[in-house]
């Protein structure tokens, strides 16, 4: 039968007071009968409101290299077990990474995403990317989040020294149904790294991959995992199967199921930003609006090898909503 409509405001609450959700909670929500998405966002939307009012955080990814990756996620199509047709390409140099982070602050973005695939960066990427970053904080009022793999003794210390203000390593899904996902690294590997993140000073961003074979439990219990290890920022992907992959043939999250899950999210991680991100368009489509009611965060442009919406789009959705975008804040 699932939940009745009052007993999403006391998840609400339970919330707010920092308590956990049991895990039958955590699992009615996202059994819960469609008809009850929108009590249920309304819930969601106190605990944003709280926290976050009506701000929206922009953010905008440059793929910094592309392709050429060694490992063998299912999901991407720049690992080495993908045919995609992507481009491949190395480091680029310190002026495109600049032009890039003009191009973020045109798209009214608070923070500029420096991703790169591969495990991990060598010494002389860490240096190319420390320099750029360098220079964008002396020259725009921008927060830098890097992505750029499983770091090695030093480097995490070296890019907060740099001024990298966060660091991105998902966990994508469960422990449990990692190993179906990836074998060339492990999931305790990429808990490691954000440890190591926090333990840099720099602020911790990890998040999911929805729509990979995971069941409702992976689902729950990857959003306890990332309240345990206090993420500060938690990107909800919902998967683009692109063809070509191992999980290409796979079908999208619907967008109701999308809903709850963002729901989900912000009810196990009341206080923290659960950004909307790559799949958005897709899962979601006319939807889109209603996600923001439980996120407080979105990408706005192309994610790394596939397109996103128009700035231009993003910026008309939040202002129809009544919502304003948060300007950074350094």
């Amino acid at each position: 039968m699932g939940q009745h409509v009052t007993d999403w405001m006391k998840l609400a609450q339970k919330a707010l007071n920092g308590e956990r959700l049991t895990q039958e909670e955590a699992l009615g929500v996202l059994a819960a009968p469609d008809d009850e998405v929108l009590p249920m966002l309304h819930a969601a939307f106190e605990v944003r409101k709280h926290y976050y009012g009506k701000k929206v955080k922009l953010n905008m990814i440059i793929n910094a290299k592309s392709g050429l990756c060694p490992e063998d996620c299912g999901y991407c199509s720049q690992s080495i077990v993908s045919t995609a047709p992507v481009k491949k390409y190395s480091l680029l140099d310190k002026e495109t990474l600049l032009a890039g982070a003009r191009e973020a602050m045109e798209r009214k973005a608070g923070t500029y995403c420096i991703v790169a695939a591969g495990t991990g960066p060598t010494d002389k990427e860490l240096d190319q990317v420390i320099e750029a970053v360098r220079e964008i904080r002396e020259t725009m009022p921008l927060k830098i989040c890097a992505c750029l793999g499983i770091l090695r003794d030093g480097q995490a210390e070296k890019l907060a020294e740099a001024g990298v203000h966060r660091y991105n390593h998902n966990l994508n899904t469960s422990r449990e149904n990692y190993s179906s996902i990836t074998t060339t690294h492990t999931y305790d590997q990429r808990v490691e790294t954000v440890k190591t993140i926090k333990a840099s000073g720099m602020s911790p961003c990890s998040g999911v991959i929805i729509g990979m074979g995971e069941t409702d439990r992976d689902i729950v219990e990857v959003a306890y995992a990332l309240r345990e290890l206090d993420a500060d920022s938690v990107p909800v992907n919902f998967l683009i199967p692109i063809p070509g992959t191992p999980l290409g043939n796979s079908s999208r999250t619907p967008a109701l199921k999308a809903l709850k899950v963002l729901a989900l999210f912000r009810f196990i991680c009341p206080s923290k930003e659960i950004r909307l991100s790559g799949g958005r368009e897709g899962s979601l489509r006319s939807l889109q609006p209603l996600s923001l009611y439980a996120a407080n965060s979105i990408f706005v442009g192309d994610y790394l090898t596939t397109p996103g919406q128009e700035a231009a789009s993003d910026h008309q959705m939040i202002e129809d909503l009544g919502f304003e975008i948060e300007t950074c804040a350094l």
